[in-house]
């Protein structure tokens, strides 16, 4: 049975107890939060560092981009959670990178430039969140029709849409 007291939190408890895992190594100087639960690791990095967190995970070994999700923590601050989730097959290791944007700067930059397969995932977010993907190459609306009114996924957007 699962026991919610295993899981560690915080940098310094997951680094400590985790030295030798690559993206640990890759992410000690850029990480502002961390997580080890259920042998499944997340690592939390500032906005602005995003980017140059996706290079130093690829360089050591994070190799497939697997999905870009996101979070609406309406009300709280911040308020919007961007998670990508990356694979290393050759080290046989899961990632969460996990980015937290304020409403009222709900952006951040693509990483497009390093994952190409992050497109569609950002469109997504954008089309149904609103948070927007700085130089993303086509950021534009993915599955709802480009004249709609809101993002569909914010918890604040009305159950029956607007009328």
């Amino acid at each position: 049975m699962y026991d919610p007291a295993s899981a560690l939190r915080g940098t310094e408890a997951v680094f400590a107890a985790h030295p030798e895992v690559p993206a640990v190594v890759a992410l000690k100087d850029m990480a502002i939060d961390a997580k080890y639960d259920r042998a499944e690791l997340t690592i939390t990095v500032a906005r602005e560092n995003l980017i140059a967190a996706a290079r130093a995970v690829q360089a050591a070994g994070y190799n497939f981009l697997e999905d870009v999700t996101a979070v609406d923590w309406y009300p709280s601050e911040p308020r919007f959670q961007i998670t990508y989730h990356i694979l290393s097959h050759g080290l046989k290791a899961r990632l969460r990178l996990v980015v937290r944007l304020d409403s009222g700067d709900a952006s951040v930059d693509t990483i497009t430039t390093v994952w190409p397969s992050a497109n569609f995932y950002e469109r997504e977010v954008f089309d149904l969140f609103g948070v927007h993907f700085g130089g993303h190459p086509n950021l534009r609306r993915i599955m709802m029709p480009e004249d709609w009114q809101g993002h569909p996924l914010r918890k604040d957007y009305p159950v029956e849409g607007y009328r």
